[in-house]
């Protein structure tokens, strides 16, 4: 019995250790880089640019007129070498089209725009050697009847396997459809890992994981459980950690081996406006370059989020930044 109990042991670390390999290999590229990301969503696109409430027509003429080589040269003269930019996020609208979600919400006409702008994004960043990030929700969307009935969500489920498998679907479609054009997910809203996603059946965080990479095994994903201001992996899954902080100067590292924490490239994310997304600067220059040039050292990566124009374009301060944090860091 015992020597049975050892050989099993020993397999689930075989696998275990062989799976933080795999991981270690694709997020090797982020080591010591930085990176933006943008929350490209119609609520803080009106309110910061103070327009009128974005219908679905007006999303889709932003989408439409989204400036993707503008906002590639932008990242490529401040020196960033990936963005992370939002399919969706808190509206009702996707920045690409997918028939999985149309399917299931029923939605007519659809909430995806018509343009697939995390494609046309990430053709316009390759040019510069930019690698593309898609953020997406870990658990179905509910803003709305269409989406609570699509995704079978019920309130008195706290698993809600089934419309994590629908979900699933959605995601894996544009895995596919992008294929090698991104090369990494970050899923936020993990928030109830234990009940949705460590569970030894599917939905879990292997098929989660095995749909954000069902059109680019290559690709990095990280599960967002919440801010903590320790940085740290929260499954074998993943590859990279989310390292969502608030606070960046509060960032605690620990058990760092040469940028992997607990088999995960460590990544921190953070903002640099008033929040994600909005304001204007919080912090100065230096302050900005010390805490990237901390986490770099530590053989991290660092990403700032930072509000956009309509046009999809940085604002002057915001850019004069980041080419302030490019030049110091010089990040080849």
């Amino acid at each position: 019995m015992k020597t049975k109990i050892t050989i099993l042991f020993l397999l689930g670390y075989l696998i275990i250790s062989s799976m933080n390999l795999k991981a270690q290999q694709r997020a090797s590229w982020m080591k010591g880089k930085w990176g933006v990301m943008i929350h490209y969503q119609a609520g803080w696109l009106a309110q910061e640019n103070k327009l009128d409430s974005i219908t679905l027509d007006k999303w889709n003429d932003l989408v439409d007129n989204f400036d993707c080589e503008g906002l590639a040269q932008q990242l490529s003269d401040a020196g960033a070498k990936y963005l992370i930019i939002t399919i969706t996020h808190a509206a009702p609208y996707f920045c690409a089209p997918n028939l999985m979600y149309d399917h299931y919400t029923g939605l007519i006409p659809s909430r995806c725009s018509k343009r697939d702008l995390v494609a046309d994004l990430s053709v316009a960043l390759s040019k510069h050697g930019i690698k593309t990030i898609a953020y997406i929700g870990g658990p179905p969307p509910h803003r709305n009847q269409s989406e609570i009935k699509g995704f079978a969500l019920d309130r008195n489920d706290n698993r809600q396997s089934e419309g994590l498998l629908r979900w699933q679907e959605v995601i894996r479609e544009y895995s596919i459809r992008w294929g090698e054009k991104v090369s990494g997910w970050w899923m936020d809203g993990c928030y109830s890992a234990n009940i949705m996603y460590r569970q030894p059946d599917a939905p879990n965080f292997a098929t989660m994981a095995a749909a954000a990479r069902a059109g680019n095994p290559m690709s990095i994903v990280a599960f967002n459980t919440g801010v903590y201001p320790r940085i740290h992996s929260v499954t074998p899954y993943e590859d990279y950690t989310a390292g969502e902080i608030n606070a960046p100067d509060s960032v605690v590292i620990k058990y760092n081996n040469n940028g992997i924490m607990d088999g995960s490239q460590l990544q921190i994310l953070t903002f640099l406006g008033k929040f994600w997304g909005q304001g204007n600067p919080r912090f100065t220059d230096d302050q900005v370059i010390k805490c990237s040039q901390n986490i770099i050292k530590s053989s991290g990566a660092i990403t700032w989020d930072c509000p956009v124009l309509p046009s999809g374009l940085i604002s002057e301060p915001f850019l004069k930044q980041l080419k302030s944090l490019g030049k110091a860091l010089d990040v080849k």
